[in-house]
């Protein structure tokens, strides 16, 4: 029992559970956008490994994980465009088609990494490495936590702050809310329903691109098949959690964090807990968090219902 409690009042800890939220908090916030509009993203799973795996080819052949972020969000938003032509212009159904890429992408970045790299054998590249703040980093308690971390989550926090400002405190955050709550409503006013979703959608895969890139070049430095893991479907989680703001998602994220850093830390001490049940850990707590908010959380009216002008 002292083990566990020393566990959880070690700073490294929550360290460690800010990086592991980092990739589910910007998917998160790139969902936020697409839902507000009316759209559920189930492909960000494959939004996230594409990007992901882009990144590494980028930082790999440029040297500079910043050219490899870029690369990986702009393959992020390639498949966010798929997701967006079909499911907006075609009227496809949305979650059938985020499935669709999501199972796509996983195959696709499985051959082409063993197409580049003989047996699948990805080295090791160039990534964000961990600095510390001058002064900031020398602060009790949040000093470690908060200020000895890569460059991506003081992005992260940007865009967060950023996100909440521009949907709630802005006229074109105003009209994309719009098309989610009524888009027959925003259509007559003059919204044009079909280029706010877009834009909606673009700006999800660019921030799931995002998240996957931390993974590979933040965390791994390196690319493995299927290494999103799942983070996905749990942003999609975060999202409702956080009843749909970017501000809250910050800390609906950090929940799944804390749970994943306490199941790894746990693991490597002599605490007698099956393995099995730590891995499990992160996405059981997820789930209760999910089933307590659910009927408390009302989502936008036109979410997931497809538009046409007819």
């Amino acid at each position: 029992m002292s083990d566990f409690l020393d566990i959880l009042g070690s700073t490294a800890l929550y360290a460690t559970a800010v990086r592991l939220a980092l990739p589910i908090l910007f998917c998160a916030l790139g969902e936020v956008y697409a839902e507000r509009a009316g759209l559920v993203n189930v492909g960000l799973e494959g939004m996230m490994l594409c990007g992901a795996f882009a990144g590494v080819i980028g930082s790999h052949y440029s040297g500079s994980p910043w050219i490899g972020a870029l690369i990986g969000m702009i393959a992020a938003i390639g498949v966010a465009a798929i997701q967006a032509g079909v499911s907006i212009n075609l009227a496809g159904d949305q979650i059938v088609v985020g499935i669709a890429l999501n199972l796509a992408v996983l195959g696709i970045t499985s051959f082409l990494a063993r197409a580049i790299w003989e047996g699948g054998d990805v080295p090791k590249v160039d990534g964000f490495s961990d600095f510390a703040m001058p002064l900031l980093s020398d602060i009790p308690v949040l000093g470690p936590i908060l200020f000895k971390q890569g460059a991506l989550l003081y992005v992260a926090l940007v865009v967060a702050v950023a996100s909440w400002w521009i949907l709630t405190r802005t006229s074109w955050g105003l009209r994309l809310r719009s098309c989610g709550e009524d888009p027959r409503a925003a259509d007559s006013l003059g919204i044009s329903v079909f280029a706010y979703r877009w834009k909606s959608m673009i700006i999800c895969g660019a921030l799931a691109g995002l998240g996957g890139v931390f993974l590979s070049l933040g965390q791994l430095f390196t690319f493995s098949d299927n290494m999103s893991g799942g983070r996905g479907y749990i942003a999609l989680a975060v999202v409702i959690i956080a009843r749909w703001s970017p501000l809250r998602a910050l800390w609906a994220a950090l929940i799944f964090g804390v749970c994943e850093a306490l199941a790894l830390r746990v693991q490597v001490t002599d605490i007698n807990v099956p393995a099995e049940l730590m891995l499990a850990l992160p996405y059981a707590v997820t789930l209760i968090v999910y089933a307590g908010v659910i009927g408390k959380s009302r989502p936008p009216k036109a979410l997931g219902r497809e538009y046409s002008r007819g």
